[in-house]
């Protein structure tokens, strides 16, 4: 092993160790899988004395998820989909018998019954459980201790699948609001990036190809920042139920998303506009010879960085400073908004030919109007959060 690997994993476990986030997720996860694994193992085997104990620490580890509400879905499908294999098995097997032509009949029932979408990513182990009741029915010596065999498959699942939702639901159940917040502050960081690369390019008057380029790519980072932002909304929304963490004061204003949900939305318009007005001072490029609208340029700058100030601000979203935050986004909202009306005076002073379809001017202005907007909506959400928490 390299020394380089050493550090990266030695690195790894110190983040983990010293903050909450991925790393100690993972390790949690492996911790809380390992010990529902031991326990299902312990009872099955040492217990009970099954035929087949390993089904149940490898269910208690397959249902373990990011979140107590799909460890629950996840064991009902599993449950489900084993159930449905080795009854498949059970069925042909006490009718037809163990013999060599039934195996083709069983897989050609069971992966067809794996076809059924109610079994979402489970739908697999449907076929897996009827081969391996293929293979428990074919050793039993008679149909009784068949069919115990059959049965102490489905009660193996249910063991493991039990004792990985109740590990899941007892030991540190995730929560994943900061999760939330994390999406929303990677997104903010990505506009505020861009909206930093734009003012400089502005201010200097650099409108070249590889700038414009530049912007047209931090765009697709940030429309790439706007799934993940939703996919980890989505997640802290699905961690609340069943989770007993929930009932806990610390936790009871967290118990809702649908404000930092409108947040969301707006930032997502916000990108879109972004987007637009990229594309906006690309054509500009290409279609002015000479940069006779600098005054509107500069005027434009200020207006951009005004709103990468409120980016800045979302990118250090906290619910428990969300007042103050609010405050502050509104503070920067009415400087942004001078900034736009700057913007607009300078446009009528110089000229600015806004009528022609075929230049950028008109959607400029209309760009930075509907980026006024959103980020504006954005602060009076925020603000509405502030005075009625969650």
């Amino acid at each position: 092993m390299s020394s380089t690997t050493v550090r990266g994993a030695g690195a790894w476990l110190r983040r983990a160790w010293a903050s909450s986030g991925h790393e100690r997720n993972t390790v949690l996860m492996i911790c809380k899988s390992a010990l529902a694994a031991t326990v299902a193992w312990w009872i099955a085997h040492d217990l009970l004395h099954a035929k087949s104990p390993a089904f149940a620490p490898f269910s208690a580890v397959l249902i373990m998820n990011v979140t107590v509400y799909q460890s629950v879905w996840q064991a009902a499908r599993y449950t489900g989909a084993v159930t449905v294999g080795v009854a498949v098995q059970a069925v042909l097997g006490f009718l037809i018998g163990p013999d060599l032509f039934v195996f083709p009949l069983v897989a050609l029932i069971a992966l067809t019954i794996g076809q059924w979408p109610v079994l979402g990513e489970q739908r697999s182990q449907v076929a897996t459980a009827a081969f391996f009741a293929f293979s428990t029915y074919a050793t039993g010596s008679t149909p009784h201790q068949r069919a115990i065999d059959l049965g102490e498959i489905v009660v193996m699942v249910l063991i493991g699948c039990g004792l990985g939702v109740l590990v899941n639901m007892c030991i540190a159940p995730p929560l994943r609001y900061r999760g939330a917040e994390q999406g929303l502050r990677s997104l903010a960081c990505e506009i505020g990036s861009l909206l930093r690369e734009m003012t400089e390019g502005l201010r200097e008057q650099d409108l070249s190809k590889e700038r414009t380029q530049a912007w047209v790519a931090a765009g697709e980072r940030a429309h790439r920042s706007v799934t993940q932002a939703r996919a980890a909304l989505d997640t802290a929304q699905n961690s609340l139920p069943l989770n007993p963490r929930r009932f806990l004061p610390a936790h009871r204003k967290y118990l809702t998303f649908h404000r930092y949900r409108r947040v969301l939305d707006a930032m997502e318009r916000a990108v879109h506009q972004l987007a637009s007005l990229t594309r906006s001072l690309h054509q500009w490029r290409e279609r002015e010879e000479t940069y006779t609208y600098t005054p509107v340029l500069r005027a434009y700058a200020d207006f951009t960085a005004s709103l990468e100030g409120i980016a800045n601000t979302l990118s250090e979203l906290d619910a428990d400073s969300l007042e103050e935050q609010a405050e502050q986004v509104c503070r920067q909202s009415t400087s942004a908004q001078r900034a736009l009306e700057d913007v607009l005076d300078a446009a009528q002073q110089h000229q600015l030919p806004l009528a022609d379809p075929s230049r950028p001017y008109g959607v400029l202005i209309v760009e930075a109007t509907r980026l006024m907007e959103e980020f504006q909506y954005t602060g009076d959400t925020l603000k509405t959060a502030a005075a009625a928490p969650e």
